[in-house]
Parts: C-alpha cells; sequence; structure tokens
C-alpha cells in the first residue's frame, strides 16, 4: 500500500482512478473468463464468509486488492444467476456493457427524475422507451419510464389504471391463479383490500380463461362493484404459457376496463418473429410491464413500464412543491419523476441505452431465437422419453417436466440435479403437484451447457428410478 493510499481521499486523482480502475478490469476480465467452470450454485463457504463480512469499517483505508478478493469469494457463493447453467427462474445475464454503461452512469451521477436537470440523458432514456412502444405495436405518443424493476413499474402501473377510471377506488381487479403476486402486492399497497384481486382459474393449458373472466366481471357489475383492471400475462413465472392475449384484451375492451400486461419475463421476446408471433394482441394493452434483466440480459434493477397514454401516468403520480419552482418542464422530454413514484432517480437509462446501441438490436434478436431453439431443442427429448411427464409444450423458453412418480421422488430428483453444481434448476407446483422448472434465457447459456444439462437429468432420472432411457 502507497503513502497516498494510506490516506486515501473521496477525491480521487487521476492517477489513483487508473490504479484502480486497473484492477476492476482486471477483476471483470477474470471473472467472465470463469464463468464457463464456476459452479451454477455453492454455499460451501457462506457461513464463514458471512460471520467474517458483518465486521464494521475500519477507520483507516484498505487494500483495493484484498477488498476486491473479499467481495470475489462472497460472489462466488449461493447461486451464480449470471452463469451458463443457472436455468432457474428468470435468468439475469449480467451483460458486461450494461455493466460498465451503469460505471459511467453512477460516476456522472445525474439526477433525471426532472428533465431540466439533465435533458440530452434523459433524452437518451426516452429514446429507447419510444422505440421499445413502437416494437410492441403501441400509438404514436405512447411512453413510459424505466424502473428498478416488474413489481415497481407493476405498481404504478395499477396506479394509473384507477385514476383512468372514476370511483374505482375500492374497484376490483381481475388475475388468473399463474398471474405475479406482484400484482396483489401492488393492490394491497395501494390500498386496495384484498377481497377487491378476483382469481381466474386457468384453463388446462394454464392460460386465464376468457369466459370465467367474462363471467366474474358482470357478476361483480350486478352485485354493484366496480371493475376496472385486468391482467394478463405474456410468459407465468410458473411455466412460462401466455395468456390468451388479443381474447382478453377485446373483454377489457368492451367492458371498459384497463388492460395491462406483464410481459416482464416475456416481453423481450418481442424482438423476434416468434415472439411477437405469441404475444399477439399485446399491443392492445394500457399498460406493459417489462424486465429487460430478464429476456434482454440486463443486470437486475432494470424494469420498464410502457403506457399507451403518458398523460395518464403522469396525473396519477405528479406532484409539486415549491422548492421546485426553478425548475420546469421541458418540451418533448418528460419529468421521469412525475411518472412513477420515484423522486430521487438515478440515470437507469444508459444501460439499456449502450448496450442495444453497441451491440446492435439483431445480437439480442439472435440470441433470443437461440434460447427459442434449445428449449424446442430440450423438450422433444424429454418428451420421448418415458420417464418424464410433460403436460405443457412450452410457448416461451420454460420446460416443465416431473419423473412419473410421487412429489417426494421428483424433490430428490430436482436435489440430485442441483448438486451437481453444472446446473441450477427450480420448481414449482401447478394443481398441487410438483414439477421441476428448467429456463433457458441467459446469453452465456449455449448447446453445450443445455445438452449436458439433459444429460444430467437422464442420469439422475436413472439413480431415481432405477430405470434407463
Amino acid at each position: 500500500m502507497t503513502t497516498d493510499e494510506r490516506t486515501l481521499p473521496l477525491e480521487l486523482d487521476r492517477s489513483a482512478v487508473v490504479r484502480l480502475g486497473g484492477h476492476v478490469v482486471d477483476f471483470l476480465a477474470d471473472w467472465v473468463d470463469e464463468q464457463g467452470s464456476a459452479p451454477a450454485s455453492d454455499y460451501a463457504q457462506a457461513e464463514r464468509l458471512a460471520e467474517g463480512l458483518r465486521r464494521p469499517p475500519a477507520d483507516d483505508p484498505g487494500d483495493f486488492a484484498a477488498l476486491l478478493e473479499t467481495f470475489r469469494q462472497a460472489a462466488g457463493q449461493g447461486v451464480n444467476t449470471a452463469g451458463p447453467g443457472y436455468l432457474a427462474y428468470f435468468p439475469a445475464g449480467g451483460l458486461v456493457t450494461a455493466a460498465l454503461a451503469e460505471l459511467l452512469a453512477q460516476a456522472a451521477n445525474r439526477y433525471t427524475g426532472v428533465a431540466q436537470m439533465a435533458p440530452a440523458l434523459v433524452a437518451m432514456e426516452h429514446g429507447v422507451l419510444t422505440w421499445l412502444c413502437d416494437r410492441f405495436g403501441l400509438p404514436a405518443g405512447a411512453g413510459g419510464l424505466a424502473t428498478t424493476g416488474g413489481s415497481v413499474a407493476t405498481l404504478s402501473a395499477l396506479l394509473a389504471a384507477r385514476h383512468s377510471r372514476p370511483g374505482s377506488e375500492d374497484g376490483t381487479v381481475y388475475v388468473s391463479e399463474h398471474t405475479h403476486y406482484c400484482v396483489a402486492k401492488a393492490a394491497r399497497i395501494a390500498g386496495l383490500p384484498a377481497e377487491r384481486i378476483r382469481t381466474v382459474p386457468a384453463t388446462a393449458s394454464l392460460r386465464m380463461d376468457v369466459r370465467a373472466t367474462a363471467e366474474l366481471i358482470a357478476a361483480d357489475r350486478a352485485a354493484g362493484l366496480r371493475p376496472f383492471l385486468l391482467v394478463g400475462t405474456a410468459g407465468t413465472t410458473s411455466s412460462g404459457t401466455v395468456d390468451p392475449l388479443p381474447e382478453l384484451g377485446e373483454l377489457a375492451r368492451r367492458e371498459g376496463l384497463w388492460f395491462h400486461v406483464d410481459a416482464a419475463y416475456g416481453g423481450g421476446f418481442q424482438l423476434t418473429e416468434r415472439g411477437r408471433a405469441q404475444l399477439a394482441g399485446i399491443e392492445a394493452a394500457d399498460s406493459i410491464v417489462l424486465d429487460p434483466h430478464k429476456s434482454l440480459f440486463l443486470p437486475y434493477g432494470t424494469g420498464v413500464l410502457l403506457v399507451r397514454d403518458p398523460a395518464v401516468l403522469h396525473a396519477a403520480h405528479a406532484a409539486d412543491g415549491r422548492y421546485l419552482q426553478d425548475l420546469s418542464p421541458t418540451d418533448d422530454l418528460p419529468d421521469f419523476g412525475h411518472l412513477g413514484v420515484e423522486l430521487t432517480r438515478e440515470f437507469r437509462g444508459l444501460r439499456l441505452w449502450l448496450p442495444l446501441h453497441l451491440h446492435g438490436v439483431r445480437a439480442f434478436e439472435r440470441e433470443l431465437d437461440e434460447k427459442l431453439d434449445l428449449t424446442a431443442s430440450l423438450y422433444r427429448q424429454l418428451v420421448q422419453d418415458p420417464r418424464f411427464e410433460l403436460p405443457w409444450p412450452p410457448d416461451l423458453t420454460v420446460v416443465l417436466f416431473r419423473i412419473r412418480g410421487t412429489d417426494a421422488q421428483n424433490r430428490r430428483l430436482l436435489a440430485e440435479i442441483n448438486s451437481t453444481q453444472r446446473v441450477f434448476l427450480s420448481s414449482t407446483t401447478i394443481d398441487g403437484r410438483f414439477f421441476l422448472r428448467l429456463c433457458v434465457l441467459s446469453f452465456r447459456t449455449h448447446a453445450d451447457r443445455v445438452d449436458e444439462a439433459l444429460g444430467i437429468i437422464r442420469s439422475a432420472a436413472a439413480l431415481m428410478t432405477g430405470q434407463n432411457p
């Protein structure tokens, strides 16, 4: 450690930035290079590390290389969500160029809640949002904002929906049994009682039942209630299934309900031809939530809300204070602080803008098409194996399967698969039955790892059942 580092100031000079930045870049390059061989999950040192990491910071400067090593060890414990073997939940790809964008954005530290404070940066973010609106078929004038994730975006969408429908302060919301629980959570935060959330049954194909939805809306109207929000899903969390969006959109229009589509997982596939076919009808939505930290491979904490009419979003969220009198609206640019729940707002748009402009949209399209191909191939091979049950073909990149046996056997199967540390799968429960859940989504996951996963699954199944395929 040098003398300068022993008295390291908060304001770094150029040489210190270069020195510390060099350590970070070297660390990052090594970390990326190791992803192919890193365990998909590892808890061996977690308890020991956690105990030591609880200590408070020292009064004097530490050694940066040693602190980086501490981070490396800590990040290696748990589930490696950025690695090629992470096939559980919805992988967040950890795109390096998005991380570099975030480094720049955080160093610049511009406030983007009001456009006047950073108009050019707001324009960058607004440009990506406008492009997304166009890709989803929303009309000219549509807009939105980038959020910390789908949960915050869903809350803002629900508030806009309620504001747009007079008398809906205690209105009713319609979801399916497979809708993400963030909708019910948003309703609760917004003050709606639990009994105002109507759960519609799903069809045998796990899709929201349109006829049952219509009947429930009619019954609620007859009882004097005020239906105001219908939620469809473009890729459910359990099964990746896409609800019948055209029919749900038509029902919402006919009944005068706000039509919200949760495309947190499936939204990125709108960039592909097959994805657009699966998500047909989403263009009728009044609001759409997507998580670029899922199917656009960006870091966790990257959500997007798109709305057909940003004026409604503004009306539901805008506020003012006399201390803001020096700030005025900027022509053609939104004040994001008036479109969502956040007032203190970082520049979140660069992590979207830089990778899209640097790699080009076709690079994302190719990766997503590859994931669709890999999923279809995996499903075909598993469905031909008589030891497995696969009741539902995948709409996108989630495959549900189980061995023909008890739930307890399938839980042991999942544990056996994950114990290899080469892949990490999750599970779900459908109609009271335990299913293993495999999602191919990371940009680091390719045919070699999916083939390896298939081999691991078959070997574990043979161990569990005593039957070779």
